[in-house]
């Protein structure tokens, strides 16, 4: 596996393993190269609106309009965003919040955001698996020094073989 030097500016560069580079860390393409494309929404099948923020921020957040409330006019679905302090970064996060709501609504299931969820439980799923075969033997007292389960059986027939070894002699 023959992997590059990442490029200047630290964009990625991709290998022949399907792995990518970039200046802080080499990644594994998958995931992303199994989901779908986002869907994209026309601009006159939306309607904007900007807002003032509310929560913990103070005078900023509270005296700027700044959060902004998209409302995709043929279904009538409403998606607001006040993640940043930015009005820029807020409409870019509110269409892709809007997009994403609409695809699980029409693909359900086949969705981006679903299949991300999959992929992370069953990701979280494994990870619980490996802990509990792990840690099986050390949280149970009586199971002190047993031998991994692979050996249990053999050990077992060694053992009541010896067992009847030792009846029959006496």
């Amino acid at each position: 596996m023959l992997l590059h030097r990442p490029t200047a500016f630290g964009l990625p560069r991709y290998t022949n393993a399907g792995l990518y580079c970039t200046s802080r860390s080499v990644r594994v393409r998958g995931l992303a190269a199994q989901l779908p494309p986002r869907i994209v929404i026309s601009e006159h099948e939306i309607q904007e609106s900007f807002l003032k923020g509310s929560g913990p921020g103070g005078q900023k957040i509270n005296k700027t309009s700044s959060a902004v409330q998209l409302k995709h006019l043929p279904t009538g679905m409403v998606v607001k965003s006040q993640a940043t302090r930015s009005r820029s970064q807020n409409r870019s996060i509110a269409r892709r919040l809007l997009a994403d709501k609409l695809e699980d609504a029409e693909k359900g299931p086949e969705s981006r955001t679903a299949l991300k969820s999959e992929s992370h439980r069953k990701k979280k799923a494994s990870k619980a698996k490996k802990a509990r075969r792990k840690h099986r033997n050390q949280n149970d007292p009586s199971t002190q020094g047993e031998l991994p389960s692979g050996h249990d059986m053999e050990h077992a027939k060694e053992k009541t073989a010896l067992a009847d070894a030792c009846r029959s002699e006496t």
